[in-house]
């Protein structure tokens, strides 16, 4: 089975800077018996390291041999390749030992992610990240045992033991949204929402964060269509009750956010704290067009914006790599955070306190297996995106 983007790949992250020379290979999915059993361990993970090279003094301790369970064929082929090329960004931008890497196809099915699991544990992996779909780590969560350390690259339920994962997901900028607000005293919330299943989380997550801290969503408006109705007159009655709005949140996308800008102004409510989902960057580009946008603060990766440490620049990146353009620069992203999550799993693991600044933010292990994220705030400035300096967690 020929793999041309690990030429072309290649190529490029050298002409980057950023080549290595570990052994990369790539397996297709075919059935195989569980792993080997590890000694047991208390709590959630159960390291067996003994072999591995002591952690640098920055926690870095990568693993022997690293199987990464992805859908390198099938319906969610697309969204592996930014994930994969952003993984090897990281894996040859390392200059410190690296493990063997072992990439096995899933095939984008709960089957394919069981079997991929089980032969790269069968074959000697130490640790695993992936895989990628929901339905795919709900299986690998419920029909294995994990023997080794395993990173899933979503969200379906509690990970078990020894299980991690990370994902990017809307409930994460809901309750980041409330941190920002909280961070500015800005604890009663008014929210235009477009209600469609991003929306509806990220919402969700904010609403339960500003109730933990002591606020809540005064109420919730629906932006419904490429042309809203006048909500002028709703946003106004929401702040003349008792307690007033002291922010807005939009769960919106681009193009309803700038109508719904100019309304929020006539309301009396733009000199409070806005901010958005990420959502806020679809349908946007046009800077004469943008501008209605500025000082809507959103979270962003880090990497796109200002920059990540081991990482080239993106603007360079996304020339030479389609996978690091447009809309998959964020999977890109996530790649390079899976392989440092690999990377410093043990380090996470050990401490809640510990983290690691990533592409996408800053990362830290929350209870029960859950990769945390604080991601970076950005704006908009003249219809341009840019880094929102002082934006706090």
């Amino acid at each position: 089975m020929r793999h041309p983007w690990k030429q072309v790949l290649t190529a490029t992250l050298a002409a980057l800077a950023v080549a290595g020379c570990s052994t990369v290979q790539v397996a297709r999915p075919v059935e195989a018996p569980s792993g080997r059993p590890e000694p047991a361990a208390t709590g959630h993970w159960q390291f067996d390291a003994g072999d591995r090279p002591p952690a640098e003094r920055d926690g870095y301790r990568p693993p022997r041999r690293l199987a990464v369970l992805l859908p390198l064929s099938g319906s969610l082929a697309t969204a592996a390749g930014p994930v994969r090329d952003g993984l090897l960004a990281g894996y040859y931008g390392e200059y410190r030992r690296r493990p063997d890497l072992e990439f096995y196809d899933t095939a984008g099915t709960a089957r394919g992610a069981v079997d991929a699991y089980r032969r790269a544990v069968a074959e000697g992996a130490d640790q695993v990240v992936g895989p990628l779909g929901r339905e795919e780590v709900d299986a690998v969560f419920a029909q294995t045992v994990a023997t080794v350390p395993v990173l899933a690259l979503n969200r379906a339920g509690a990970p078990p033991v020894n299980s991690a994962s990370y994902a990017l997901a809307p409930e994460d900028e809901g309750t980041a949204a409330a941190d920002f607000f909280a961070a500015r005293n800005a604890l009663r919330v008014l929210v235009l929402s477009s209600g469609d299943d991003n929306a509806r989380r990220s919402t969700g997550a904010l609403a339960a964060r500003l109730g933990e801290l002591g606020g809540g969503v005064v109420q919730t408006l629906a932006v419904v269509g490429d042309e809203p109705p006048d909500l002028v007159g709703a946003m106004q009655a929401a702040l003349q009750r008792e307690g007033g709005v002291d922010a807005v949140y939009m769960a919106l996308r681009g193009p309803q956010a700038r109508l719904m800008a100019a309304q929020v102004s006539a309301a009396g409510l733009h000199g409070r704290p806005r901010a958005a989902t990420s959502q806020l960057l679809s349908g946007t580009g046009n800077p004469e067009e943008d501008a209605a946008l500025d000082g809507i603060a959103f979270p962003s990766d880090a990497w796109t914006v200002s920059g990540a440490p081991g990482l080239p620049a993106a603007r360079g990146v996304a020339e030479a790599l389609p996978t690091a353009r447009g809309p998959a620069a964020r999977l890109f992203a996530f790649g390079y955070d899976a392989w440092l999550l690999s990377a410093y799993l043990g380090h996470l693991a050990s401490s809640p306190e510990a983290s690691v600044s990533s592409a996408s933010g800053v990362l830290r292990m929350g209870p029960g297996g859950h990769v945390l994220r604080t991601p970076a705030w950005s704006t908009f400035s003249g219809g341009q995106v840019v880094p929102l300096a002082g934006a706090g967690r």
